[in-house]
């Protein structure tokens, strides 16, 4: 009767003694597990930037001159090519790899490279390649209807080469800005703003397209409307870049695995509503200012919202995103009149969007950052102005980001300086009429279709 009693309870040791032994391996399955799925999720939010291409494509294509459309698109194919090759000889290294503050120094194709994330070296190359390709795409469409192909392919050498990389390795691999707590998720600074200011410094070295300010009869110098060729396009366009934005904001928790699940889905959450508010408070604004609710400044309002939500959409809370969002929009309207009135030609909107709105995002960041949003905790070392936690964070997002766009600034306009004394900037005269289909690529768009060329 004792034995009988007593079986239970040596069963019950003897699942413990199995479960005891048992349990190294099955949490080691479970790692393997939740590192296989961070790292399907981090190659699909990859791809999504890399889609992001074609967005970025069709946007340009849409918004300028039917004549100049083989290449913009050229220039959008072949910087990503550009940026994918200089990111795997150099530009990985300069970003992540071990050095100083200022830049890395090894790791150069790849040898011997650090991996900061949790997921294969492999995958994590290619999400940031991606990065740096639209990092370098930007100033295509700021410099659009005039720029020498040649010169075009030198910039995107050394802005995917060296310049993006640095200001990446300052914030991200461990640079001097990330020593002093700069945030910045996904790269409203080390993405836009890297990207948006050089295709300033660009578009004023490089003048206006021929008839875009004219003087009127008064003899006073205006701005005249050149308008884009397709704006069904461009709108296709836009379409694409949010939704490649929900790879590029989310992919930046780098896995969902654990914790990462409740983070990806606030980043997600926060970028959709930035994205509609942006667009709603453009169209508003526009309509105020101009009588029309002009559907080409409503899409750069989206992406304004976008960009300027991309730096705190892992800090802050839904209603911030609709602030952050609805204030990207105003930004956006305004900044494009202001370039108009001091005639900088931009003929998509590179610099609002990405230059002004990259600046705004940052230091959203300092106003409305948390250090946890309900139950998930969001890695923010101090809470922004606006939430209780003082001027502490928003003084170092303010020096962050007046130092990436005087870098960005600098090295640009001596790249484009060097540049125009050598090879030159832009293209005759009588090329820019007719187009750079024809000049620099020698074939049409629109094969069959006439294209007027004579302004």
């Amino acid at each position: 009767m004792r034995a009988r009693r007593r079986a239970p309870l040596r069963a019950l040791l003897m699942a413990m003694i199995v479960l005891g032994l048992a349990g190294p391996a099955w949490a080691n399955e479970a790692t393997s597990v939740g590192t296989a799925l961070d790292t399907a999720w981090v190659l699909v939010a990859a791809f999504l930037v890399f889609f992001m291409q074609a967005g970025f494509g069709m946007v340009e294509a849409g918004f300028i001159r039917a004549k100049n459309t083989c290449n913009i698109l050229t220039k959008n194919f072949v910087d990503y090519c550009s940026a994918s090759i200089m990111f795997f000889l150099v530009g990985y290294a300069f970003m992540f790899g071990q050095g100083n503050g200022l830049i890395g120094l090894s790791g150069f194709a790849l040898e011997g490279a650090p991996n900061p994330s949790g997921v294969p070296l492999w995958a994590f190359w290619l999400f940031q390649a991606a990065f740096c390709g639209a990092a370098a795409t930007i100033v295509a469409g700021a410099m659009a209807g005039r720029m020498k192909f040649p010169a075009y392919l030198l910039y995107t050498v050394v802005i995917s080469g060296l310049v993006y990389p640095i200001v990446g390795h300052w914030i991200w691999g461990g640079g001097w800005l990330a020593e002093m707590g700069f945030a910045d998720f996904a790269g409203s600074t080390v993405v836009h703003a890297t990207g948006g200011w050089a295709a300033l410094v660009g578009a004023v070295l490089l003048g206006p397209r021929t008839g875009k300010y004219v003087r009127n009869g008064h003899g006073r110098i205006v701005s005249r409307a050149i308008p884009g060729h397709n704006i069904p396009l461009a709108s296709l366009g836009v379409f694409i870049l949010w939704f490649g934005w929900f790879g590029f904001n989310p992919g930046s928790t780098l896995g969902v695995a654990g914790d990462g699940g409740s983070l990806a889905a606030l980043v997600a959450m926060n970028t959709n509503l930035a994205a509609a508010a942006g667009a709603l408070s453009a169209m508003v604004t526009i309509w105020i200012v101009a009588g029309k609710p002009d559907l080409s400044m409503t899409m750069n309002g989206c992406l304004a919202g976008l960009v300027a939500i991309t730096a705190p959409c892992a800090f802050v809370a839904p209603w911030s995103a609709i602030v952050i969002g609805l204030i990207g929009g105003v930004l956006v309207v305004f900044g494009a009149l202001l370039l108009d009135r001091i005639r900088v030609d931009d003929p998509v909107g590179a610099v609002p969007v990405h230059g002004l709105n990259g600046v705004w995002g940052t230091l959203a960041v300092g106003l409305f950052g948390q250090q946890a949003v309900g139950a998930t905790e969001t890695g923010l070392p101090s809470g922004g102005l606006l939430t209780g936690g003082g001027a502490g964070q928003l003084g170092v997002q303010l020096l962050g980001v007046a130092s990436v766009v005087a870098f960005v600034l600098v090295t640009m306009g001596a790249m484009f300086l060097a540049i125009r004394l050598t090879i030159g900037l832009r293209v005759g005269r009588a090329e820019e009429l007719r187009g750079l289909d024809i000049g620099e690529h020698g074939m049409d768009a629109y094969a069959g279709f006439q294209v007027f060329v004579t302004e």
